[in-house]
């Protein structure tokens, strides 16, 4: 029996041999996946989005507030930065959406959206090199007029990370993520360039008759983006059931619902309590960032709190600038096709209250729907939507001039604080935020409803 004992004992131990040195030699490179070692060919281990840091992505949100920021004088209502949040979230998602196996391009999905670059089977990337790439060409792209200071600073981010990144693979690897990134944001600004907003139009004239805009005391503003219905909304059918029931009849009678409307922001202008005027002042965008820009800002530290992969961080880009660009889109046609007066207008002319102000400058465009109340809930239902709806935070958006930071215990609380403040900063009626943030909302239902990221 012995000799059959010790027959088996040695295949077993030729057998563990073998599988250790198929273990052995299987293991990967920590710092290296396979086949992007030094000495290694080009093929090997495709390493997943997710096992990246979503912090490239927060890098380049800080850096691009520093081409938004404006002065504390300046106006507000631009669609601008919401165009730069929306391309620069695409530009992010499609660089590193092939490394996200469960997820799929937005080819053929957004409106006249174009193909996308395919990557070279079998070949590993590296999806932060691809997406910093792809961040540094689309910021480039869409400012261009920014100052020589801000123009080193895109230089010279894209030049960290890329060295930071050179660490962590070869150089094919490398140089393969940085053309495919690029690649990338050569199509998406290509496809930007024809969405409507270099559409040469001439200067806009307000009408003129009772109860319709006109430019506001003190510093009568130009109109701003009244050509916004032509506009290339991303999401096809995104405006389906978007119509609003409109605001009351202008009268002057004191006993119509529109004097009433208008009574409601007067009264509670001379009650305001602290908090109130906090809230109005920290939503106002001036000191700040125009038109949507102080949404890059809180995306920023939304996602440094969440500090998600950068799968995650990706999709939380594209879905934000998405929801923001639309929304916005479809506001600014509405205001400019109801054309209603604003409150210091009113006030002022009918009611005579001759020396009444809001606290700070009307924005130069008609006043239904609330823009804030429209990209606030917009963009909240897609931050919900991603991160739950319990999701607390605090903004600390404005320390650097000194004004206090805001906490909420989620982004709906957010959202409505946004939209109410603007009524008690005496620039909007009631109905206006409330019917803006119906609006925004359902623009949301809408793009989840008809964009399919995951497969």
């Amino acid at each position: 029996m012995k000799p059959i004992i010790n027959f088996f004992k040695a295949k077993w131990l030729l057998l563990l041999s073998f599988v250790l040195l198929w273990f052995i030699s299987c293991e990967k490179d920590p710092k290296f996946p396979e086949g992007e070692g030094k000495g290694g060919n080009d093929y090997g281990h495709l390493l997943q989005t997710k096992t990246f840091s979503g912090s490239v992505v927060i890098k380049w949100l800080d850096t691009q507030l520093d081409m938004l920021r404006v002065p504390l004088a300046a106006g507000t209502g631009s669609q601008d930065a919401a165009r730069a949040l929306a391309y620069c979230g695409i530009v992010t998602y499609e660089s590193v959406v092939p490394g996200m196996p469960a997820y799929q391009s937005l080819t053929n999905q957004l409106n006249q959206f174009p193909g996308m670059p395919s990557t070279e089977p079998g070949k590993a990337y590296h999806w932060a090199a691809s997406a910093n790439a792809a961040l540094a060409d689309m910021n480039r792209k869409l400012f261009p007029t920014t100052s020589d200071a801000n123009k080193f600073k895109i230089d010279s981010l894209e030049n960290a990370l890329k060295d930071i990144y050179a660490g962590e693979t070869d150089d094919p690897t490398l140089q393969r993520s940085i053309a495919f990134g690029k690649e990338v944001a050569k199509r998406v600004y290509e496809w930007a360039t024809t969405d409507g907003s270099a559409n040469v139009n001439p200067p806009y004239v307000p009408l003129v008759g009772p109860g319709l805009w006109e430019s506001t005391p003190p510093n009568f503003p130009a109109a701003v983006n009244p050509y916004a219905s032509q506009r290339r909304l991303m999401t096809p059918g995104v405006a389906d059931g978007t119509a609003l029931e409109p605001p009351p009849p202008y009268s002057i009678d004191p006993a119509s619902s529109f004097y009433a409307m208008v009574k409601d922001v007067y009264d509670k202008s001379q009650q305001l309590t602290p908090e109130q005027t906090a809230m109005a002042l920290y939503h106002r965008d001036a000191p700040g960032y125009p038109g949507g820009g102080h949404f890059v800002a809180i995306l920023s530290q939304v996602l440094s709190k969440a500090a998600p992969t950068l799968d995650v961080a990706a999709l939380a880009y594209a879905k934000t600038g998405i929801a923001s660009y639309d929304a916005l889109a479809i506001c600014f046609t509405i205001k400019y096709s109801v054309n209603l007066v604003r409150p210091i207008t009113y006030i002022q002319n009918v009611l005579h209250y001759t020396t009444w102000s809001a606290l700070f400058n009307t924005p130069g465009h008609p006043e239904f729907p609330s823009a804030h109340a429209v990209n606030a809930a917009a963009i909240a239902g897609m931050w919900t939507d991603l991160f739950g709806k319990d999701f607390q935070f605090t903004l600390h958006s404005y320390d650097y001039i000194g004004l206090p930071p805001r906490s909420y215990n989620s982004f709906d609380d957010m959202a409505k604080e946004m939209a109410d403040s603007r009524v008690f900063a005496g620039i909007h009626y009631q109905p206006s935020v409330d019917k803006g943030r119906w609006l925004g909302e359902k623009v949301t239902q809408n793009i989840l409803g008809k964009l399919k990221f995951h497969k």
